[in-house]
């Protein structure tokens, strides 16, 4: 298999659960890149909550390339959007009235801050803003007028609350936008022609690489679309049950270096 670029996930995948990004898979990464074979991260959140694994990696410039916001933008390692994909303020407006159907907290994120529409802000919120290194900004829905560019909104509860939320969405909101659970607490709402899969189609594209050229690693449902176009899609140990079964090889945990595991069997140490 010729493998020219190995996509990312970071949130449990490429990092532990601290989210440390650990010597070996450094080390794996560094040897892989040494190939000329391209890292691209792949992941939920903004450029903001990227940077500081480029910079570890030392993955920088305009021939590099991050896929955040799940596919919704794909950008250089400059900061440079090359696609870009958002919501529009009636789906703020739809998918903000369902939150308080089913109790649960709401939130929107744009390029430059997370707006919470709850006075009293979860902790999942305030994990969520240390994460992608946004700034938090109370608001009302009347706050928010119709200029204002959205990447995605999201519902934040307990696991137990956004399981029975997720199983619930109205037919009318799926049809319209990518319903999609990112952590046991967070499900969110995006263009529906955004994946993390869609992304790496149009990256693919641009880069002249076909399915068989790609290396996809992930461990949640936001991951599954990139895992099933890539020619080599790679579970987790700690991954969700439909990416192993989607997944041709399931690799050790990410607080096992998984990630570096993967790519030392499949790239750095193909025949050992």
């Amino acid at each position: 298999m010729d493998i020219k670029l190995i996509a990312i996930d970071i949130d449990g995948t490429l990092v532990d659960d601290d989210k440390v990004l650990r010597e070996p898979t450094k080390q794996a990464i560094a040897a892989a890149r040494q190939k000329g074979i391209k890292i691209v991260l792949c992941t939920g959140r903004p450029i903001s909550g990227v940077e500081k694994y480029l910079e570890e990696l030392s993955i920088s410039g305009s021939d590099e390339y991050a896929i955040t916001f799940n596919g919704s933008t794909v950008q250089d390692a400059n900061g440079k959007v090359i696609t870009n994909h958002t919501i529009t303020y009636d789906d703020f407006v739809d998918t903000e009235a369902l939150a308080r159907k089913f109790d649960v907290n709401y939130q929107i994120e744009t390029p430059e801050a997370i707006y919470a529409f709850n006075r009293d802000l979860s902790r999942y919120s305030i994990y969520e803003s240390s994460i992608v290194r946004l700034p938090i900004k109370f608001r009302t829905p009347e706050d928010i007028k119709p200029e204002l560019t959205i990447t995605k909104s999201m519902f934040v509860s307990s696991p137990e609350k956004i399981t029975h939320a997720k199983a619930n969405i109205p037919t009318a909101i799926q049809d319209k936008l990518y319903v999609v659970q990112t952590e046991p607490f967070f499900l969110e709402f995006l263009n529906k022609k955004i994946s993390k899969g869609n992304a790496l189609r149009e990256l693919a594209e641009k880069l002249d690489l076909k399915p068989e050229n790609i290396m996809a690693i992930g461990d949640q449902g936001n991951d599954l679309s990139m895992i099933k176009f890539a020619g080599l899609g790679v579970a987790m140990g700690n991954a969700i049950e439909d990416n192993k079964q989607a997944a041709q090889f399931v690799t050790k945990r990410n607080v096992e270096n998984g990630v570096a595991y993967a790519i030392n069997k499949f790239v750095n140490n193909p025949e050992s």
